[in-house]
């Protein structure tokens, strides 16, 4: 398991900023970490990449203990903060040859090449980090966290400050990292997350709210499931609320419902039954789910 979050908590004074939350990542999976400003994300981030402590519970990246083998799990994971800090008055090749002479590289010059291609800088190469646009900023933060080849990448806000071509290129880079390495992304862009992640942790108040595919999350399997059903002529509401798997109707207009059950399924199987009796047909038949800000919307407001 490349991370193993079990109890983990951290309280500031009388600020309990992450509590008790548990989970696990494989290799090779991009996962969204979300939640609202002062949630608890970044704090948990701080202290998976150890530079911070937990205050209780138990971390693991690649089976190093942040606590007791930071130095370890340094080696094994790569770090983007947020506020990105980087040396203004170095150049863009000059840093990432020192970022890879901390982690003591071989083949320096063709791994600070690579990193440069990867992350689209060629063009900034020869100029000071200080004098490079937030987007670019970003780009060498993140080919800073990439250059030592880590099995585990923690990336707060990779794409702050890109314009759309950036982050498509930043994206497509993340969605390929992915494919080899742990990713656990952290952004405020619902589209972000929805185009690069499979699965998605949400935290609020420093509780963690929801663990699941995206998809499960977006169609209520943590809840409750509905479909969107259109007829060929009006039906009543108190008809379809005799049907044994209709829990609520709730009127779309031109003769479409949206149904909510339990077992979608077999509801299906139920609405084509009924139709047939009733002598009634169904034009649609469809899953109906929430788009990922509304799941977020409703897991993090006023709790």
């Amino acid at each position: 398991m490349s991370i193993k979050v079990a109890h983990l908590s951290k309280v500031f004074g009388e600020q309990t900023a992450v509590n008790n939350i548990s989970f696990e990542i494989g290799s090779g999976a991009v996962v969204g970490f979300l939640g609202p400003n002062g949630a608890g994300k970044s704090t948990t981030m701080k202290m998976l990449s150890t530079y911070i402590s937990p205050t209780s519970g138990k971390a693991e990246v690649c089976g190093f203990d942040v606590s007791a083998q930071a130095m370890d799990v340094r080696r094994q994971l790569g770090y983007l903060p947020e506020s990105n800090p980087l040396y203004y008055d170095m150049y863009v090749r000059e840093y990432l040859e020192f970022a890879a002479g901390v982690h003591r590289l071989d083949k320096v010059k063709n791994r600070v090449d690579d990193m440069i291609a990867r992350t689209g800088l060629q063009k900034e190469v020869k100029k000071k980090i200080g004098t490079l646009s937030k987007g670019y900023k970003q780009r060498v933060g993140l080919a800073q966290a990439m250059i030592h080849d880590p099995k585990v990448l923690i990336l707060d806000e990779p794409t702050s400050g890109l314009d759309p071509n950036q982050i498509v290129d930043i994206r497509d880079l993340i969605i390929e990292l992915g494919r080899e390495k742990t990713v656990l992304l952290s952004t405020h862009i619902m589209q972000e997350v929805q185009a690069m992640c499979s699965r998605v942790i949400i935290i609020n108040n420093g509780n963690l709210v929801a663990d699941d595919a995206i998809g499960n999350i977006q169609s209520g399997k943590q809840q409750q499931a509905g479909l969107i059903v259109e007829f060929d002529k009006p039906v009543p509401e108190q008809s379809l609320l005799q049907l044994k798997q209709v829990n609520a109707a709730l009127a779309l207009g031109d003769n479409r419902w949206q149904l909510q059950t339990q077992q979608p399924e077999l509801l299906r199987k139920e609405l084509m039954a009924w139709s047939l009796q009733q002598d009634i047909a169904l034009l649609s038949l469809q899953n109906s789910s929430q788009s990922l800000e509304e799941v977020f919307r409703d897991l993090t407001r006023n709790k």
